[in-house]
C-alpha cells in the first residue's frame, strides 16, 4: 500500500477497531495538583496502565495485524529499549507468531524478564537503541524474519494513534496535547490524527535534553543523527528520529519542549505523591513539560507513555528527587566535646520538627577536642524552607553549620 493511503482517518478507524480487541480503558484522569500548579485544566492520559505497562502494544497488535499470514509465519524481529519489546512480544502471542526481540544492554532487567514471559526470544546487544535495532535489521535479512520498526513505520504509526481518537472522545474541547518523543512514532499517530479531527488543537512532542533527536532535525530541516545521548529516559535514547514519518511531524506538531534529567526525578516524585502513579521517565516527560508551557485557562492532556520501571532505578529517582527538594540534606556542625552538647543540637533539631535520618559523629575532626569534634547529620525537612529554618536555629545558637553533600 503507498504511503498517500496511510495515516488517512479511514485508517485510524481500522486501527482503532483492531486495538480495541486487546487494549485496556485508559480514560483520562484529572489532576488537581498539575491544574493547581499550572492554572490550567490538566488531564492525564495513563498509558502506564495499559496493557504490558505501556502504549506500545497499539502499534504493535495493528502493524501485525496488517501483515499478510506468510509474513507472520517467517517470524517477527523488532528492536526495542523495553516496551515496544513487550508490545510486539504480546502481539505476535495473540497471532501465533514467533518473535525475537534485539534489546540494549543497558535495558532494565524487567523490562527484559517481562518480554522474555511474554514468549518471545530476547537478544542484547549494543549500548543504545540504535545499535541494537542495525543488529536486528541484519537478523531479518539473514533469517527473513519480518522486521517491525518500533516507531519508523506508518502502520506502527496509526495504531500509535488511536490515543489521539481516546483522548479526543473524553474531552472533545482539548487545547493542547503533550506527549513524548523518543524516535517520533507516537507523536506521528497523535499529531496526525488530533489534526484531521481537530485541526485547531496543538499537539506538542517533550524529548529529553540528553536525547533531543527530533528538535535537532527540526531546526536542520532535516532527518539527523545526534552524536551521543545522555538521559535517564531509556524509552527515549534515540539518536535518530524516523525518516518516514518525519514529514509528518514537520507538518503536524506544533513545537518540542526539552526536559532535563533533573526534572524528570522530581516530577517522579510528584506523580508517586499526588496520584499514586508510578510512571517511567520517558512516560514523565510530557508532565514535565506542563512547567514550560502557558497551560493558565487551557485544557491540556500529557501522555503518560509508560509505567515500566525497575525497582532499583525507582528507588535511586525517589532518593534524589527528595534530595533536591530538600526533603532530605545533609549538614556539618561543630561542636565542644563535652557531655550534653549533642542533646542540645538534638533539642534544638526536634524543637524545630526536624527528623535525624542519619547522625555521624566524629571525635577527630581537631588535635584538641575540647575546642572542636565534627557531627555530620542527615536530616528529614518539609523542603527548602524548612531546612533554612532548621539550619538558622542551629546558628543562632552558636553553631557553625556548613551543608554538605547527601548520599544516602
Amino acid at each position: 500500500m503507498e504511503n498517500g493511503e496511510k495515516l488517512t482517518l479511514a485508517r485510524f478507524e481500522e486501527a482503532c477497531e483492531a486495538v480495541d480487541k486487546v487494549t485496556l480503558d485508559t480514560s483520562l484522569i484529572y489532576s488537581d495538583y498539575f491544574s493547581e500548579l499550572t492554572g490550567g485544566k490538566v488531564y492525564l492520559k495513563p498509558e502506564n496502565r495499559q496493557r504490558t505497562g505501556a502504549y506500545k502494544v497499539r502499534g504493535a497488535y495493528y502493524k501485525i495485524s496488517t501483515l499478510s499470514d506468510e509474513e507472520r509465519e517467517k517470524g517477527l524481529i523488532t528492536a526495542s529499549a523495553g516496551n515496544h519489546a513487550q508490545g510486539v512480544a504480546y502481539a505476535a502471542k495473540c497471532f501465533g507468531a514467533k518473535a525475537v526481540i534485539v534489546m540494549p544492554t543497558t535495558t532494565p532487567l524487567i523490562k527484559v524478564n517481562r518480554t522474555k514471559a511474554l514468549g518471545a526470544e530476547v537478544v542484547l546487544c549494543g549500548d543504545v537503541y540504535d545499535e541494537a535495532c542495525a543488529y536486528a535489521l541484519r537478523l531479518a535479512e539473514e533469517k527473513g524474519y519480518t522486521f517491525i520498526h518500533p516507531f519508523d513505520d506508518l502502520d506502527v504509526a496509526t495504531g500509535q494513534g488511536t490515543i489521539a481518537m481516546e483522548i479526543i472522545k473524553d474531552l472533545p474541547l482539548v487545547d493542547v496535547i503533550l506527549v513524548p518523543v523518543g524516535g517520533g512514532g507516537l507523536a506521528t499517530g497523535v499529531s496526525t490524527l488530533a489534526k484531521l479531527l481537530r485541526p485547531n488543537v496543538k499537539v506538542i512532542g517533550v524529548e529529553p535534553e540528553g536525547a533531543a533527536c527530533l528538535r535537532a532535525s527540526m531546526e536542520a530541516g532535516k532527518v539527523v543523527t545526534l552524536p551521543a545521548i545522555d538521559t535517564i529516559a531509556d524509552g527515549t535514547a534515540v539518536k535518530t528520529p524516523g525518516t518516514k514519518i518525519f514529514p509528518y511531524l514537520q507538518k503536524n506538531l506544533d513545537d518540542i519542549i526539552t526536559v532535563s534529567d533533573r526534572e524528570l526525578v522530581v516530577t517522579f516524585l510528584d506523580m508517586v505523591e499526588n496520584h499514586k502513579m508510578i510512571v517511567e521517565n520517558s512516560g514523565l516527560l510530557s508532565v514535565a513539560a506542563l512547567r514550560h508551557l502557558a497551560c493558565r485557562g487551557k485544557k491540556v492532556v500529557s501522555v503518560l507513555s509508560g509505567g515500566n520501571m525497575d525497582v532499583i532505578t525507582m528507588s535511586s529517582v525517589v532518593q534524589q528527587g527528595l534530595i533536591m527538594r530538600d526533603r532530605i540534606f545533609t549538614i556539618s556542625v561543630l561542636l565542644p566535646d563535652k557531655p550534653g552538647e549533642l542533646y542540645k543540637v538534638s533539642g534544638i533539631i526536634a524543637k524545630m520538627n526536624g527528623n535525624v535520618i542519619r547522625l555521624e559523629h566524629n571525635q577527630f575532626v581537631s588535635i584538641n577536642r575540647n575546642v572542636a569534634v565534627g557531627l555530620q547529620i542527615t536530616l528529614e525537612a518539609f523542603g527548602t524552607e524548612h531546612k533554612r529554618e532548621i539550619i538558622s536555629a542551629l546558628s543562632e545558637n552558636g553553631y557553625k553549620v556548613k551543608q554538605v553533600q547527601t548520599t544516602i
